[in-house]
């Protein structure tokens, strides 16, 4: 009798340390959505002004915060990673607007408001975390870029996770030139 009293009262002190453990979880702040801090974009910035050489292009980047399962009533979430890719071995390339957008075509936000430089070679994300549900199963990226003119464009595309347990999923995207 004494052996289950004691086996008792270690339950219930383990259930009230649990219980502290989620509240104060619990209590911190929730991102709504994530992407590079802000300032960390500040740091890349470039003054375009007087490079007049420099060809423009935009890049179509289909992306998806969610995706259907069993029926359209039903969808997980995914965590997205936009690559920004410059393909050059020896020249720095431009991008001068990220542009996310929901499945019906809404802009949701811009990722920076002054043009940001991509070393050669370089990659540049963007991560949308996966309890971020504003863009939906059909959203969008739109990137305006500059390069010199014998460069190549630079490369965008997108890859998709999710994991729950023991399952994942997980596919990408590339980027489509917009003339």
């Amino acid at each position: 009798m004494e052996f289950q009293i004691y086996n008792l009262k270690v339950v219930k002190k383990l259930v009230l340390f649990l219980s502290i453990c989620m509240f104060l979880f619990s209590c911190q702040e929730k991102k709504e959505f994530s992407s590079i801090e802000p300032n960390n974009w500040s740091k890349r910035t470039v003054d375009l002004n007087n490079k007049d050489s420099l060809v423009s292009g935009k890049t179509y980047l289909s992306v998806y915060s969610q995706i259907y399962s069993s029926s359209e009533d039903r969808t997980h979430n995914l965590t997205v990673t936009v690559s920004m890719k410059n393909i050059n071995l020896n020249d720095t390339i431009y991008v001068e607007k990220a542009n996310y957008y929901d499945t019906k075509g809404n802009l949701i936000r811009t990722y920076f408001d002054k043009d940001i430089f991509i070393a050669p070679l370089e990659t540049v994300e963007i991560i949308i975390d996966e309890v971020d549900q504003h863009g939906g199963t059909g959203a969008n990226f739109v990137f305006s870029w500059k390069k010199e003119k014998q460069t190549n464009d630079p490369h965008f595309e997108s890859i998709m996770i999710s994991t729950f347990g023991q399952q994942g999923l997980s596919f990408t995207s590339q980027g489509i030139k917009l003339e």
